[in-house]
């Protein structure tokens, strides 16, 4: 099983979105064969707390006209790692430390990558 078209057009949609913020390091992955929650990690770093929230209101915004709003969202108050849940899409927001400490892209290598155009 391979994630649904909703979902790759979500992802790169969320992907544009913050892209336009300036958020580096985008990265999708195809979690749909290893998860039953969600078809697609989207991960993304953000220089500093600001230009977190300011990437998690461009994505919040932007899929909000696909008319899909998050169902859970986590980390809004620290702004070092935002998870915006989608149900067929997760975006995950880091801090460039965070995204280097934690390093989520490792733990999901095993995974296709999505295509980000």
């Amino acid at each position: 099983m391979t994630a649904g078209a909703r979902a790759i057009e979500l992802t790169r949609a969320a992907a544009d979105a913050a892209s336009d913020k300036l958020a580096q390091d985008l990265l999708a992955f195809d979690v749909s064969e290893q998860l039953v929650i969600t078809d697609v990690f989207l991960l993304c770093s953000a220089a500093n707390p600001r230009q977190v929230r300011a990437v998690q209101d461009a994505v919040e915004e932007k899929l909000l006209e696909l008319d899909a709003k998050p169902v859970r969202r986590e980390g809004e108050r620290e702004s070092r790692w935002v998870l915006l849940d989608f149900s067929d899409v997760v975006v995950h927001i880091q801090h460039a430390d965070e995204r280097a400490y934690y390093a989520l892209e490792r733990l999901w290598s095993d995974c296709p990558l999505v295509e980000l155009t």
